[in-house]
């Protein structure tokens, strides 16, 4: 379903049934603040950029021959609110940790410049992975990100889909972390297919709450009785490496959705269909925020029993699936960047940042 709204100006959104947005925002409500755009995912900035009604700042990004980075802000930023967008991930320009460092410096950048608060979007918070010890002499990665993004002086960070909750408690009380849930998003892309009494599948016990929340989704819109859950048990040989799975949950001719915050190689997600298919499911999708996908991930997925992959925006796909017309016919891709420009326009105004309720909400 496709909704155009039509606001002062002449300008138009189209947004679909499955986001969360109300709206472009007013120049009055952004007059105080600047909004920046990092190397990493070009695309979902300038589209953050289009649905909250202005345009990215201007800033010069680039690198030394060496590699290192090389910033120049080209606004003032004194007395503003900024708003700086990097999802901490591969792309073309550079890998995860060229996005880390340019994220920082622009931080740094814009707090010697006396902005007067910095709020740090990051869609896909890179080294989350890594949020504890698994061994005596390994280091908690994530809390380090957490220490020296708080360290150059950000004042709040927008996540989507932390890796682990816990990971908001690494930043220091001062520096408040909203991690938004692109789930509803895709629960509600999922309830415009024709569904045979879906289940909805969580990967591993630490999934099950996304799950939950994915089911109360689908009920909310017109799903209600006929959808269940179901878990699958795994126990690692090592990273990226599964040892057994056990299916816990009755499958057997329904639809399943597989529910996860990312894929990387995509492993545990081809296995985990494999296994479903092999237990009677009709039909077996997959919903994963963060679209990794780091080789081997598009051959085991063109191979899979998967009927689709359906992933968000907040890492661009990499050039391997891009020209690989067959592999894109199973991956879909959908946009955040309603709801984050919408949790920009709140934040800005001072509202309440959440991406509720279920239900779509008005234009």
């Amino acid at each position: 379903m496709v909704i155009v709204v039509e606001h002062p100006g002449g300008h138009k959104v189209v947004t679909r049934q499955w986001h969360y947005y109300s709206g472009k925002s007013s120049a009055a409500e952004l007059r105080n603040c600047k909004v920046f755009a990092g190397t990493a995912n070009p695309q979902l900035c300038e589209d953050i950029a289009e649905y909250l009604g202005t345009e990215l700042s201007k800033v010069k990004l680039g690198a030394f021959r060496d590699g290192e980075r090389v910033i120049e802000v080209l606004e003032p930023v004194e007395g503003k609110h900024v708003y700086i967008i990097q999802p901490v991930c591969r792309h073309e320009e550079g890998s995860v940790n060229d996005a880390l460092v340019e994220l920082i410096l622009m931080i740094s950048c814009v707090r010697r410049a006396a902005a007067l608060s910095v709020t740090a979007i990051i869609p896909y918070f890179g080294y989350a992975r890594q949020d504890r010890k698994m061994g005596n002499t390994v280091p908690i990665s994530a809390a380090d990100v957490a220490h020296l993004l708080s360290s150059v002086g950000v004042s709040r960070v927008v996540s989507i889909d932390l890796h682990c909750g816990q990971i908001q408690g690494f930043f220091p009380p001062n520096v408040p972390v909203d991690d938004l849930s692109a789930t509803p998003v895709a629960a509600a892309f999922f309830a415009e297919k024709n569904l045979k009494t879906p289940v909805v599948v969580s990967p591993d016990a630490g999934g099950v709450r996304r799950a939950k929340e994915f089911r109360a989704t689908l009920d909310a819109m017109g799903f209600a009785g006929k959808t269940s859950l179901a878990m699958i048990i795994k126990q690692r040989r090592a990273a990226s490496q599964i040892e057994r799975m056990d299916l816990v949950g009755d499958v057997r001719g329904r639809d399943c959705v597989v529910v996860d915050d990312m894929t990387d190689t995509s492993g545990t997600l081809v296995q985990a269909a494999k296994m479903l298919k092999e237990n009677g499911a009709e039909r077996v999708f997959a919903f994963c925020t963060h679209g990794v996908l780091s080789p081997p991930a598009g051959e085991r997925i063109r191979d899979s029993e998967l009927e689709e992959l359906v992933i968000a925006n907040t890492v661009p796909l990499p050039p391997s699936f891009l020209n690989d017309a067959g592999l894109m016919k199973k991956v879909r891709v959908l946009s955040l960047a309603p709801l984050l420009a919408e949790a920009v326009r709140r934040l800005a105004t001072s509202q309440p940042l959440h991406n509720r309720p279920l239900t779509k909400p008005k234009l």
